[in-house]
């Protein structure tokens, strides 16, 4: 989907957003290459959950990052994210196994599902001491969460 689509209607700028989030991962010394399309992330995050059961999690979610935020993958195709999962050290052929059968599906789903009832309709999302902060922030944003200060708000 395209990213003007997804924002349309929205009072969000969607240029400015896009800055922003330049600007953030600029300040975290991440890469991060323009885009003007999403794609859904559901298996990627499915795969997430087994990667942490095995104790990949750390080394997949980087492997993510750069194929969909630096490389401009589209991580709903199989075909792009379990390469991607290979490149975090996940086997391949067992990742297929794990999205052909729904074996991580429930949970993911009750992820969602409690992210929901917490309020949170956005990524990233943190919570601390019952207080949200939604959207790509500065480091000090999330420091002020940790340390309950007032924060600007969400977004």
């Amino acid at each position: 989907m395209e990213l003007s689509e997804l924002f349309a209607g929205r009072e969000t700028d969607l240029a400015a957003m896009q800055e922003r989030l330049g600007s953030v991962a600029q300040e975290a010394g991440l890469p991060l290459t323009p885009r003007s399309r999403t794609y859904n992330s559901r298996h990627a995050q499915e795969l997430g959950k087994y990667a942490e059961r095995v104790g990949l999690l750390e080394p997949y979610q980087k492997s993510v990052y750069r194929a969909y935020f630096v490389e401009g993958r589209n991580i709903a195709l199989w075909d792009e994210l379990l390469p991607v999962a290979a490149r975090a050290g996940l086997d391949p052929e067992e990742c297929r196994r794990i999205l052909e059968e729904g074996l991580c599906a429930k949970e993911v789903g009750d992820d969602w599902r409690r992210a929901s009832a917490l309020g949170i309709g956005g990524v990233p999302a943190f919570l601390c001491g019952g207080r949200l902060l939604v959207g790509f922030r500065p480091y000090r944003d999330l420091e002020a969460l940790v340390l309950g200060q007032d924060q600007n708000s969400t977004m």
